[in-house]
This record gives C-alpha cells, structure tokens and sequence, in this order.
C-alpha cells in the first residue's frame, strides 16, 4: 500500500528533524542519537500548529517506559479527552476484579415467579444481572433470554404480568454531560441492569424506484418495539441522508431525510429510552411461543437514585430490598474479558458503563458514582494528581470529563508496570489492523506498532497508548485535539502525522 499524505508530510518533517540535528540521520526513518529533543517538540509543535486547524487547542506528552520526557506540549493543561475516558475505566476493572477469563462470580440473569394471590397466575419478573452480553437474536449461542423462556415455560403455564427489573443498579440511563441528541442513536442509548441486544433496535431502509415516495422502512425481526413515522423521500439523484429523531420523554421514533433511488439498503441503531420494559416486551413475545398464556401487562420495575448511592455519605446503609418469589431459571454470566475486548477495542459506550457500576458493586450499590470512586482510587495509586482529571463517566460520553495528557501519560507508564498489564493492552485498538484504529496508519511504519485509545466528541478528538519507535523502544503517549471550530480541517490526520514524526525521531 502506497503512504498517503499523512506519511509524505510525516516524512517531510523527518526531513526537517535531519536538518535541525547536529549529526544528521544516518538513513530516512531514524534520526541520530545526537537528535536534540527540543528539534523534535519543536517539529511537533509546528505540525500541530497548522492554519487549517487554527483555533483548535492542541495537548500531547509521550515518554518512554523508563519515565524519559520526549514531548511535552501543553502536558498540564486539562482537555476534554472523549472515549479515552476508558482506558481509565478497563484498567480499573483489570486492577481491581479476579479472574477476567473466567465466568464472572457475580448472580447472572434470572426469572422470578412472583404469586399474586389465590387462583391468580405469578408475576414473570426478569431480573437484570448487569450483564452485558445478553442477546435475543437467531443466532445467539451463549447467554441467550430464549434459554430463561424455555426454562420458565417448563415451570408454569400462566402468568400475570410480565415485568423487567433492573433495581440492581439504581436507575442513571444516562451521565451527567450527555448530550441529549444523542440519546436516539445507539451509541447513546440508556444504561441498565436489565440489557439486551446492547440496547439498541434496528431500522432497515431502502430506497423505492419512484422518486417523491417514502422510502421502504422497517424495523429488524424482532425489534418492532417502537413506534415509528416515517416521512424519508426517495429522490432521483443525490446522496442517502437519513436521519432518526426520537424527542426526550417520548418512544415515537421519526425518520426523515432521502435516499436516491440507486441508494444502497442501510441499517440505523436506534437507542432505547427504558430497556428493562423492552426487554419485558421481548420476553412476554418469547413465553408466549413457548405456550405460555400472559394474563397481565408488560412493565418495568427502577430503582431511583437514593443518598444512600453516593459512596460520599460515609455511615449510609444501601437500599435493602430482596427479591421475591420463587427463583425458575437463570443464566450463568460469561467472563468479563470480552466485554473488556469490545469496549476498548470498538469504543462500546453501553458497556463501559455497566463496567462502572459492575466496580460500583464491589464497596456499594453499583452507582455511578460509586464506580467512580473506585477508578479514582487505582488512578490516586498510579501517582496521579486529583487536580488534573475530572471524570462523570465510564465512557467517555460526558462533556465534563477533563484530564492533562501529563496525568494520562503517567498512568499508561504505570500500567505497563503492571502485572496485568500487557493482558490489558492487548485489548486496544491496533494500528492499521483491529477495532477503532483499523483505517489508520496502514501501510506506515505504525501498522501494528501502534496500541491505542481513540476518542471523539464534537470538537473534540483524542489518542492515547503505547507506539514502537524507530529505535525499537516502547513510549508511552497522549495526543489532544480541542476546541476545534466546525470550519477546522480534521485533526486525525495532523495528529497521525505527528506520532508518524515522533516515531521516526526516537
């Protein structure tokens, strides 16, 4: 593969390093070991400093394993750091729980049988466990809800009411510093103790052969959980612009938008607003194929936030409140490991944040905030100062996260110290091969020298990992792009192009 024009400009500034250094390079792609450092921050600093990305607030740091500063650029300065807010939460999750390839100790999701008086068919409660990975599709193997339908229709043949319980965790759909538009796409669907299918539902789209009619639009088998109007034109010619809105306090799901009649058929993530009743909903459709007759409703059951969740209020009791009825089924939870795997590698929003309040559980009630605490805590024994980070979540999505590529550099340093740490490495996104860095880089000198956690918000982009240098050593890195005006040129190729060039310059 060809290099791009990232590669060529990254080449160029080599060039530049080469001209700056006393002794030269002795071949294009390493520098000498005479390479002053300060010729290398000041190329970095130059290439960071474009005018197409004028007003955007750049902050990078990288050194190597051994705690030898090789960039500094604003290292102190705190950033918004986007989905690299996950390093912080999978490592936590890496120091602190046992036994990550294993099945996870923790109660998996259940079925409760709940009598509701003399002659009257039990409740189906379906107890949300936090889990992350159950699913009700075709073609679900493991840790599937159709396995808890066939093991309470084996148990009773009526029931009453058919209820999803997520009161494991105390009901925080969503961050503090969520935007709200984002609420309707998958990415940023609602939080859960009770979660199926990533809580997200499918909507299939494709164009017709009239210009000026509505496109043919319908939800994935299965997923018709939500109302839906649709008002998207096919149009002649143009490009598919398709879009869904689905307003706060409301389940109507709109979309519009178009599509050209030679359009490809696309599918759209649709978040949910309250998993826990449709997960209800989809396991009342799953008894009743097994023959069992539903007398009753389908609702939910939330637990709401109490003082008692804040790990803060030092003497609180946590709620008390056990479960009823008689146990029918339940499903053992899979090892933690592949959840990890996804939301480092594919940046997984939903399952970061059961990550969270999974560590909420350890001291408390799986609070947000209790999550938090705990990541805080293996963040304070890394050597990081409270004063340069500020998180509100697990995952990234919260535009009041803050930390200093100082405080991130020092804590990836700190778990390659770690004995975990290369298990947890290898969970991130790699250059130019796997998960969320598989565009870039290829057919660089990073392909496959790159292990990172990328991360963007509007105006925001992020980076942060381990590199291979052209000397063979390991550094450690961050890279922040802030503040950058909508009429900015992208900044992933300028910050490409810089680790390209700290790369060949060590």
């Amino acid at each position: 593969m060809r290099p791009g024009a990232a590669v060529r400009a990254a080449l160029s500034s080599l060039i530049l390093i080469c001209a700056l250094s006393a002794g030269g390079c002795a071949s294009l792609g390493a520098t000498s070991a005479a390479s002053p450092a300060a010729d290398s921050h000041r190329t970095l600093a130059a290439i960071l400093d474009e005018p197409g990305l004028a007003g955007t607030r750049w902050g990078m740091m990288a050194m190597t394993l051994d705690g030898q500063v090789l960039v500094d650029i604003r290292a102190e300065d705190r950033f918004s750091p986007a989905s690299n807010t996950k390093i912080f939460t999978t490592a936590a999750a890496f120091a602190l729980l046992q036994d990550l390839e294993a099945p996870d100790p923790m109660d998996g999701t259940s079925v409760r049988l709940e009598a509701r008086g003399e002659g009257r068919a039990p409740d189906a409660v379906l107890m949300g466990a936090g889990d992350p990975a159950l699913g009700d599709g075709p073609d679900c193997v493991t840790d599937c809800l159709a396995a808890l339908g066939d093991a309470t229709a084996a148990r009773t043949t009526r029931v009453g009411d058919v209820i999803g319980d997520d009161r494991l965790y105390p009901d925080e759909r969503r961050g503090p510093g969520w935007a709200w538009e984002d609420m309707q796409q998958g990415f940023g669907t609602a939080v859960s103790a009770l979660t199926v299918n990533d809580n997200i539902v499918v909507l299939q789209v494709s164009p017709v052969q009239t210009a000026g009619a509505p496109v043919q639009a319908a939800w994935r088998a299965g997923d018709d959980l939500l109302p839906l109007v649709n008002t998207a034109v096919t149009v002649a010619v143009g490009e598919t612009d398709l879009r869904v809105e689905r307003r706060p306090g409301e389940d109507v799901v709109r979309l519009y938008g178009q599509m050209p009649t030679a359009g490809d058929a696309v599918a759209l993530r649709v978040g949910l607003d309250d998993p826990a009743l449709t997960a209800a909903l989809r396991f009342r459709r799953l008894l009743e194929a097994r023959g069992v007759t539903v007398e009753g409703t389908v609702r939910a059951r939330h637990r709401p936030l109490e003082l008692s969740d804040d790990p803060a209020r030092a003497g609180s009791l946590p709620p008390v409140d056990p479960p009823d009825g008689v146990e029918a089924a339940r499903l053992a939870r899979p090892p933690l490991l592949a959840s990890l795997n996804r939301t480092a590698r594919f940046s997984q929003n939903l399952h970061a944040e059961l990550l969270l309040r999974r560590l909420g559980r350890l001291d408390g009630t799986g609070a947000r905030a209790g999550g938090l605490a705990q990541v805080e805590a293996v963040m304070a024994i890394a050597g990081l100062e409270r004063t340069a980070f500020d998180l509100y979540d697990g995952s990234g999505l919260s535009a009041y996260n803050r930390i200093s590529p100082r405080a991130t550099t020092t804590f990836l340093v700190w778990t390659s110290r770690q004995p975990w740490g290369e298990a947890w490495r290898a969970t991130l996104p790699v250059a130019g091969q796997a998960g969320t860095l598989l565009r870039r880089f290829a057919g660089t000198p990073l392909e496959g020298r790159v292990f990172a956690k990328t991360g963007s918000l509007n105006g925001v982009n992020a980076l942060a990992g381990f590199l291979t240098a052209a000397s063979g050593r390991t550094v450690a890195f961050s890279i922040y792009a802030n503040d950058r005006p909508s009429t900015a040129d992208p900044a992933l190729d300028t910050m490409d192009r810089a680790l390209l060039t700290l790369a060949a310059a060590h």
